[in-house]
């Protein structure tokens, strides 16, 4: 599995996939630890300020799991790199913080027939939707256009819950898992939205357009390395 930011989400996912087993994890960051950002970091601390986060969480992943594999990469996710970055694994975590850089690796994941999951949380909520490419809907299926840098609110904006980035990002490490192995359905084809001040997990029901500018019919790709059982998912809207 390849992750790709390794701050509140990407370190959950990362500590849940190493506990789960995983072989081989890459991770993705250019940022270094800041202590504005520690109440959502797991794998941060006060005694990590400075230091780049990848190197921080590949040291405290490897004692947890001596025998994992970790490949690490200290720099931000460019469009010149992100094909070679991702070439290499199975499946790819968005655990970025950054509206462009999402729909980077959305692009370039549906190009390669490559599943990978994007989620985002901003004050008490927060989204996942896990892409299987021309299977299910992708990010540019609902925004065409990537939405620009001042018309999303960020983390310093709006702040941030820190237990709900956590389960988020376990989640995520969560599709991961089921996406590899075929063990449980992905959350494909349905928004998971989770709002942590009503402690309510609603699905939006969604399906891949035909007129998207990346996927639609006039696109050609490879299939995705997993499948996803579409006839059990129900049309409807759901709410746990």
């Amino acid at each position: 599995m390849l992750i790709v930011g390794v701050g509140g989400l990407g370190a959950a996912a990362a500590l849940e996939l190493a506990r789960q087993g995983a072989l081989r994890i890459g991770l993705v960051d250019g940022d270094r630890v800041e202590a504005s950002n520690l109440h959502r970091q797991l794998l941060h601390g006060p005694a990590d300020l400075g230091r780049p986060k990848v190197e921080v969480a590949a040291e405290k992943l490897r004692k947890l799991r001596p025998s994992l594999e970790i490949e690490t990469h200290a720099a931000r996710l460019t469009a010149g790199d992100v094909g070679a970055r991702i070439a290499a694994y199975g499946f790819v975590i968005d655990a970025t913080d950054h509206a462009p850089t999402k729909f980077l690796l959305n692009d370039a994941c549906v190009r390669a027939g490559k599943p990978f999951v994007y989620a985002g949380v901003v004050g008490l909520r927060g989204q996942l939707l896990t892409v299987l490419p021309r299977e299910s809907a992708c990010l540019r299926c609902l925004f065409p256009e990537a939405p620009a840098e001042d018309e999303t609110a960020s983390c310093q904006d709006a702040g941030i819950l820190g237990p709900l980035v956590g389960l988020v990002g376990a989640l995520e490490a969560r599709e991961a898992v089921k996406c590899l192995t075929g063990a449980g359905t992905p959350a494909s084809d349905r928004l998971l939205t989770i709002d942590a001040a009503s402690l309510r997990i609603r699905e939006v029901p969604l399906r891949r357009s035909l007129a998207c500018p990346l996927c639609g019919d006039g696109f050609e790709t490879p299939p995705p390395h997993c499948s996803a059982d579409t006839a059990s998912r129900h049309p409807e809207e759901t709410v746990v």
